[in-house]
């Protein structure tokens, strides 16, 4: 995903910044624990099929 488009997106659920990860397959939100899919490079921003993130993933915040 282009940076750019990253920086104009925003978490569905509060609002707040999303990162995307080293593999450039999620998007997360860190303030919720939440990581949004990538999928065939179209971001899925539904909280439904978002994942929790780790307790390992929220402390080292990747």
């Amino acid at each position: 995903m282009d940076k750019k488009l990253v920086a104009m997106l925003a978490c569905p659920v509060c609002k707040g910044e999303l990162k995307l990860n080293a593999a450039k397959t999620e998007l997360t939100c860190f303030q919720d624990g939440m990581a949004f899919p990538i999928r065939e490079g179209i971001p899925v921003m539904l909280a439904t099929e978002a994942r929790t993130l780790t307790t390992d993933e929220r402390l080292h915040k990747n």
